[in-house]
């Protein structure tokens, strides 16, 4: 008898060669009708334009980021992020989400609360990012000790080109002033008034049908890695 194959087990997922025009299409639909009826009347859409090629891709991101750097650590299934949304808290009670994600980030740490590299795809762009959203409590108090103590090791992490060349510049919400414990005319006050410590970066919609898309992301999240780094051990 043959054996059986999920086409959404990691070890037969097959390499990733772009998603079909469908993706996108269903995508402006779902936006168009979120609700349950309409998802579930699509759901072998879904299944088969969205959820199995991303899950490729991520598969053959995961074994293409071990050449980066062997300590991150990318599980297709964990990294994906769920279509179903929790309204719970919400105003807003869509059941759907109308974009499709995924995050993963270095070993022993923590992709929802710690740094982390990220990608998203949406009918209204392509992004991909990473770094720490929202660091609170004594992620923040850690990071910011890290860089009034020494702010050498980001700054070099900042500077470098191939950084620059996919990101230009940190981005983030910030400070107006230079937070309390430290010099108003601290030499690196630019950093200690950070909220937020982002890198972020969008691509052309037309990529996410080619194989080269891979290459897109790798390129990115090799420029981000020692800053995600950085942020992981410090916060």
């Amino acid at each position: 008898m043959a054996k059986h194959i999920n086409p959404f087990d990691q070890d037969t997922q097959p390499p990733f060669d772009g998603f079909s025009r469908d993706t996108m299409r269903f995508l402006k639909e779902l936006k168009e009708n979120n609700d349950r009826d309409w998802f579930n009347e699509n759901k072998d859409r879904y299944e088969k334009s969205v959820k199995a090629p991303m899950l490729s891709l991520l598969t053959t991101l995961a074994a293409r980021m071990k050449g980066v750097d062997a300590d991150i650590i990318l599980e297709p299934k964990k990294a994906m992020y769920r279509i179903y949304r929790d309204v719970r808290f919400s105003n807003d009670k869509s059941p759907y989400k109308t974009w499709i994600a995924a995050a993963f980030t270095y070993e022993g740490y923590d992709r929802k609360h710690d740094a982390a590299f990220y990608f998203h795809i949406s009918t209204d762009e392509i992004g991909v990012g990473g770094g720490l959203y929202s660091p609170m409590g004594d992620r923040l108090k850690n990071l910011r000790k890290a860089i009034g103590e020494d702010a050498r090791p980001l700054r070099k992490v900042l500077a470098a080109k191939a950084f620059k060349n996919e990101f230009g510049e940190m981005m983030g919400d910030e400070l107006v002033r230079v937070p309390q414990g430290f010099e108003k005319d601290h030499p690196d006050a630019d950093l200690l008034k950070k909220k937020q410590f982002l890198c972020w970066k969008t691509l052309p919609k037309s990529r996410m049908t080619q194989a080269e898309f891979t290459d897109d992301l790798v390129a990115a999240f090799k420029a981000m890695a020692p800053f995600v780094r950085y942020l992981a051990e410090h916060s």
